[in-house]
């Protein structure tokens, strides 16, 4: 160790540059590492960039041993801009929850401050944990996070007012529950950036997460864990609560393919014979989509879960298309799920039913109707919902989609939002849903390391994707797959995860935007890319 000041290390250490008077230069630094102006978070004085004010540099940490960063001029930190969407985000489901009281009740409830403060709470903690621990974090993924949440916790209290819903057999008030989950959830955003500090540490984990997450997918399989749900094997009881471990699974399953397709995307993304055009990849290579395929139609047959097999495959060809750049992946992926798919459901009756449900959901509401076993009417009460609903929505509980019955707070709940809110409120919620996975995949193309770029794109692509197949079947688009919609549908294990991927995402978009130092040793200014996802350093305008 050598101090950063003195004459050794010229005009860059002492910080004169162009307007600049000289720092002190009391931080220190490891033997080869650069320096940058303005020292450490001791220092006085600094270095004046061109729009007149002193950059400030707090340490980072990076790789190996700390390094000082410098505050980019004209790249703020965005916290300020993060707080006030925050005050929205909780002011629109507070608005949202004293209309769904006055349409139900003819007045605003009574106990309207508590979720307020509940969700404000919660909001004002997740915020001064990123401002403290990822203060370089997009602005945007925890407000909407919140917004989502809140909307969801409306309506799920807005169902447990109804009194068709409340006298049928079974009928639990999931609003408390939901709100208890989205603390525990926060929780784990929170311990996320606390005590994740750099993505990076995950990549030593690879194939450790490997065997986490195959833990996690055949935990519902252990005689006395695991219980049957609906014809799905996907739950788990643990002291009297139950959970779903798939929606944690597919965290830790990204970790995994991110690391895996960091070392192995060069022997991947060659390529072998053409056919049409198309190269397509060697034989040798097919080995890794083929045991994933594998893992996804076993989960299909034993656990009977369509949603959560397609959801992992799904991220693997996308992960791999993303590493390799090759289109052959993408239709080797396609094919190779609709032949499982179809292999399933030609003897599995769990999985031919919900694909009966989907063909012909009036035959299945008349049988449904009639009492007749194994033929549900939820689907084509859904679609009228949608119906009802029209452009502008019947309005916050004055809907009838607890026509659905048991899953309307669930895997139903977007049939909810397409009625009371109609189709604009629909398109709005997608659009919300559209904005966390822009964000991630802005990240990724911002992060500078490829297993960062691999996991922020992956884990984007599992959120996406489960939004794609709750949204398209209870829309009639492919068949109903039972997975929840994330951060609306009621169900802790999802709000958990959910948050705790968002927590990731902040993490890495923390260090994607985060200004870095210069190879050369010279004094680094970083600016914004074009599209304000990243920064990039430029060289410090000395004399």
């Amino acid at each position: 160790m050598r101090r950063a000041g003195g004459a050794a290390d010229g005009a860059v250490a002492r910080g004169e540059g162009a307007r600049g008077e000289g720092a002190r230069g009391e931080g220190t630094r490891p033997e080869g590492l650069p320096v940058l102006p303005g020292g450490g978070s001791r220092c006085r004085g600094g270095p004046v960039h061109r729009f007149g004010r002193r950059l400030r540099v707090p340490f980072g940490r990076v790789a190996f041993g700390r390094v000082p960063f410098s505050r980019a001029p004209g790249v703020p930190d965005r916290r300020n801009t993060e707080l006030a969407l925050l005050v929205l985000a909780v002011a629109v489901p507070v608005y949202a929850y004293a209309e769904t009281g006055l349409a139900l009740h003819g007045e605003v409830p009574a106990g309207l401050w508590a979720p307020a403060l509940g969700l404000g709470l919660l909001a004002g903690l997740g915020h001064l944990v990123v401002r403290r621990f990822a203060r370089h974090a997009d602005p945007l993924l925890l407000p909407i996070a919140t917004l989502l949440n809140g909307l969801g916790l409306v309506l799920v209290w807005r169902l447990d007012q109804s009194p068709r819903l409340r006298f049928s057999a079974g009928f639990e008030v999931a609003a408390p529950r939901q709100l208890l989950y989205s603390a525990l959830g926060m929780v784990l955003f929170g311990a996320v950036l606390v005590v994740l500090r750099d993505h990076r540490t995950l990549q030593r984990y690879t194939y450790r997460s490997m065997a986490v997450a195959l833990v996690l997918l055949l935990l519902p399989l252990v005689p006395g864990l695991g219980s049957e749900v609906h014809g799905a094997r996907i739950w788990i009881a643990l002291a009297g609560h139950s959970m779903q471990p798939a929606e944690f699974a597919k965290i830790v399953i990204a970790v995994f393919f991110a690391g895996y397709l960091v070392a192995k995307r060069d022997a991947l993304a060659s390529a072998g014979r053409r056919l049409a055009g198309l190269p397509l990849p060697r034989a040798r290579d097919l080995g890794p989509i083929l045991a994933v395929w594998a893992l996804s139609v076993l989960i299909l047959v034993f656990e009977t879960d369509l949603g959560t097999s397609l959801l992992f495959f799904g991220l693997f060809v996308v992960m791999l298309y993303t590493a390799t750049e090759r289109m052959s992946w993408i239709v080797c992926g396609l094919l190779m799920a609709a032949a499982g798919a179809a292999g399933v459901g030609s003897f599995e009756p769990h999985v031919r039913q919900r694909v009966r449900a989907w063909l012909h959901p009036m035959g299945e509401y008349l049988k449904g109707r009639q009492g007749l076993p194994g033929h549900s009417e939820q689907s084509m009460q859904a679609l009228w919902a949608f119906g009802s609903g029209g452009l502008a929505g019947t309005g916050l509980g004055r809907g009838d989609s607890d026509l659905i019955g048991f899953a309307a707070n669930s895997d139903f709940i977007l049939a909810t939002v397409g009625e009371e809110l109609g189709m604009a409120g629909l398109v709005a919620v997608l659009l919300l849903y559209a904005l966390v996975v822009e964000r991630g995949m802005r990240t990724a193309l911002a992060t500078r390391d490829p297993f960062g770029k691999l996991l922020a794109g992956g884990l984007s692509a599992a959120f996406a994707l489960q939004v794609f197949v709750v949204a398209g079947g209870v829309l009639g688009l492919i068949p109903l797959t039972g997975m929840t919609l994330p951060f609306v549908a009621y169900g802790g294990s999802s709000v958990a995860a959910n948050w705790a991927l968002v927590g990731i995402l902040v993490r890495i978009s923390d260090t994607a935007r985060r200004p870095v130092p210069r190879e050369d040793g010279a004094g680094v200014r970083a600016e914004p890319h074009e599209d304000g996802a990243g920064v990039r350093p430029v060289p410090r305008e000395d004399g």
